[in-house]
């Protein structure tokens, strides 16, 4: 019962990530804005392979920033 339960949580990260993935492709933002934003979510999705509760944080925070309009400095 337990692993189902946790595959559904992967599953609904999974889904968030992608949701968010999207949007950042979707913003009218400078490309290296656009780039910084999908480093983060690299980060995000990467740290998801090792511990599920801080990715699930992280991409929180970072849909908060995105719905607030906070967006990284401009990598160049």
């Amino acid at each position: 019962m337990e692993h189902d339960g946790q595959l559904e949580l992967y599953a609904a990260v999974a889904n968030q990530l992608k949701e968010a993935h999207t949007r950042v492709r979707a913003l009218q933002v400078p490309e290296g804005v656009r780039m910084a934003l999908t480093r983060k979510l690299l980060v995000i999705t990467a740290a998801a392979k090792h511990d599920l509760a801080d990715a699930t944080r992280r991409l929180e925070r970072f849909v908060a920033d995105l719905d607030a309009g906070r967006f990284p400095e401009e990598e160049r």
